[in-house]
């Protein structure tokens, strides 16, 4: 299943598609990707230049949090071209995949790919979803019980441990990316490393010529500690807590997309922010809707909801990550009981 494609029948889902698409919220907005891309740009030569200007300076640290920013914006474009919201071409999806993911944020654009289309095939999926499979993380009460040694101890602790976690999100990321490039059969497998290894010298070589030693290793710090901070609280408030469907609703393309995401509820800041994002329940509906039509196709998808009394979720940014901690403490109950 590729990340464009949606399901075709079900239960509501094809008049729902139909409005949608009379509407024209299914037209992609290359200029709009044009626009975001343009302002990362000179965001990242405007840090680069500052840093080439003060260098061997304390005082560059305070870019090291603007970059992570940067960064993650960079992940969040790459994200809207891998669902082809910029161009429905699979050859120029995957030359901007390469260079927004690969070269401008040193993360493999195959890979991701890989992950994203097994989500959003099976959100919330214990078995096939592999951003809920027992990991780090375990979100299944059943697979915490088998559970032993010293990843019990974190499924114990892990609703405390989840943000502190998260700040080594983006290393992890990064090794992820390398490993399956490093495997056979990856596709454009010479692109992919060359353009990693292009972002990992450039990287490093900017901080070895700007900053001295201790500088350049607390950058660093920062800027991926940050990053994956960023990341994860992007990306973990659309599921994270929410149900999980037995086989009847799961066969249902409409309830398998609506019921298991959650939505935030926010400002044009918070689209800003968090990449559109917040708008889980319409980006899964629709995957290759570009990222600014998704607040216009919320009230038609959450007055279809309504109409035929599926449940809508929407809440606040706080409440949706009160609401995961709940779930990951609930989860590890088990195991602290049996202590």
């Amino acid at each position: 299943m590729s990340l464009t494609s949606s399901p075709q029948h079900g239960t509501g889902y094809g008049d729902l598609a139909r409005e949608i698409r009379e509407r024209g919220l299914l037209a992609p907005r290359p200029w709009f990707y044009v626009k975001v891309a343009a302002l990362l740009l000179v965001a990242t030569a405007l840090a680069v230049a500052a840093m080439v200007r003060w260098r061997d300076s304390w005082a560059l640290l305070a870019l090291a949090p603007a970059l992570a920013v940067v960064s993650t914006q960079f992940g969040f474009l790459g994200h809207d071209v891998g669902h082809r919201q910029v161009t429905r071409d699979p050859r120029r999806s995957r030359i901007l995949g390469l260079l927004s993911g690969n070269l401008m944020t040193g993360l493999s654009y195959d890979w991701w790919v890989a992950k994203h289309n097994a989500h959003h095939a099976h959100p919330n999926d214990l078995e096939t979803d592999p951003d809920v499979r027992a990991g780090a993380l375990v979100f299944d009460a059943r697979q915490a019980g088998e559970r032993r040694g010293f990843a019990a101890w974190v499924t114990r602790h892990q609703a405390a441990l989840f943000f502190p976690m998260l700040l080594v999100e983006a290393v992890n990321l990064h090794v992820s990316g390398v490993r399956h490039v490093l495997r056979r059969g990856v596709p454009w497998r010479g692109a992919e490393a060359i353009l990693l290894a292009l972002h990992a010298v450039g990287y490093v070589g900017l901080l070895l010529a700007t900053l001295t030693w201790p500088q350049a290793l607390a950058f660093v710090s920062i800027h991926k500690a940050l990053q994956g901070l960023y990341l994860g609280v992007s990306f973990a408030p659309g599921h994270k807590g929410m149900p999980v469907l037995d086989g009847e609703q799961a066969a249902d393309p409409l309830l398998r997309q609506v019921m298991t995401s959650r939505n935030l509820r926010g400002s044009r800041v918070l689209d800003t922010a968090l990449g559109g994002l917040n708008y889980q329940i319409e980006h899964h509906l629709f995957p290759s809707m570009p990222r600014p039509h998704l607040r216009l196709a919320q009230p038609v998808v959450r007055e279809f909801c309504r109409s035929r009394g599926v449940t809508y979720t929407e809440v606040p940014p706080l409440a949706s990550y009160a609401a995961g901690l709940r779930h990951l403490q609930a989860v590890g109950a088990g195991l602290r009981k049996a202590r």
